[in-house]
């Protein structure tokens, strides 16, 4: 359980479901493309990798942002602001 082997997508095309009974027996398997892998299939409920998401995560860098005319408040009087925004208790 846990091993990682690669299949071929041809194989995983011709025989499916020998494919998927090894995934349903633990194994996580990463499927290949003219032998550079394209995907992985994992069993339900294993944690998976990194996950992806739809949206950039990394860090932008530096942003500027426009003075609104609005009240100067220090990074902590703006995280206690947000610490409270969408409490259960508000």
């Amino acid at each position: 359980m846990g091993d990682t082997n690669e299949v071929p997508l041809r194989e995983l095309n011709q025989q499916t479901s020998r494919v998927m009974a090894r995934v349903q027996a633990g194994e996580t398997l990463t499927i290949t493309k003219d032998g550079v892998p394209i995907g992985d299939i994992v069993p339900r409920g294993l944690p998976l990798g990194r996950p992806v998401y739809p949206f950039r995560t990394e860090p932008m860098g530096h942003l500027d942002l426009p003075d609104l005319g609005g009240p100067g408040l220090t990074d902590d009087e703006i995280d206690a602001t947000l610490r409270g925004m969408g409490s259960i208790d508000d």
